[in-house]
């Protein structure tokens, strides 16, 4: 049995460096931080922890991927998002740890059955305003609920097959924009407490360091090879969660 404090450490450092590789541009990467502390601490206090990481990689990420990235996708997304996250921070007091602990795992699951075996759009499919409104939105949501905006993000820019390292540089840039939107809500909710920024401020540089690790490996790792080892990561940590929510919400 590991003893909890070294488990804590060991979630802390793992999260770290996932939030910083999602920053650096390894894609969905960043969605494992927060189930990743969920399984040591609960979900919302595991949000509230890591954002000031997010925030403080994603200036490191924006630099690194200055001159890769969409216009037209910052334009239609980045507003989209305000409006998911005003709806996540409307909603933040009937939400339970159990109720987010679950959305997350069902959020990764569904990424997951989707990504092995939904099916793919032959044609390349445009910017288009009225989806990029839907996915940025709920994005804007899930992220501010759990850090988990990726999947819809995915759902919408995916398809567009944008060339590698433009992808990875809106990615970056979009979710910069939507971190730092989430900081005054985050605050007015008591998640940002002196407490829980004395563990972020040990965490920051391993999420730098992961920065700058993620945007080599985005130049050179397969796309294909790494999506089988996050999404297979991914899966595992989802079904615990559904399981852990599960059984919170029996009790």
């Amino acid at each position: 049995m590991i003893d909890p404090q070294i488990g804590f450490a060991l979630a802390c450092v793992a999260a770290a460096l996932a939030v910083g590789g999602s920053k650096g541009g390894l894609p969905m990467i960043g969605i494992l931080a927060v189930p990743i502390m969920s399984l040591v601490m609960p979900p919302i206090a595991a949000a509230g922890l890591l954002l000031p990481v997010y925030v403080i990689s994603d200036m490191f990420g924006v630099w690194a991927y200055r001159r890769e990235f969409s216009w037209r996708n910052l334009a239609i997304l980045i507003p989209a998002a305000a409006i998911g996250i005003g709806i996540g921070w409307a909603t933040a007091s009937i939400v339970t740890d159990a109720e987010v602990m679950l959305a997350v795992g069902l959020i990764g699951l569904a990424f997951c059955f989707n990504r092995w075996f939904g099916a793919r759009p032959q044609e390349q499919r445009p910017a288009d305003v009225p989806r990029g409104l839907f996915w940025g939105a709920v994005s804007g949501f899930t992220s501010f609920v759990t850090h988990a905006g990726g999947p819809p993000y995915q759902m919408y820019v995916v398809p567009q097959r944008l060339p590698k390292m433009v992808y990875a540089g809106t990615t970056t840039l979009v979710f910069a924009a939507v971190n730092a939107m989430k900081l005054v809500p985050y605050w007015a909710l008591g998640q940002l407490n002196p407490a829980n920024l004395k563990v972020t401020a040990l965490l920051v540089p391993v999420a730098v360091a992961a920065t700058f690790i993620g945007v080599r490996l985005t130049r050179i790792i397969p796309e294909e090879t790494f999506y089988r080892i996050v999404v297979g990561a991914l899966f595992l940590l989802s079904v615990k969660l559904v399981f852990d929510g599960v059984r919170a919400l029996a009790v």
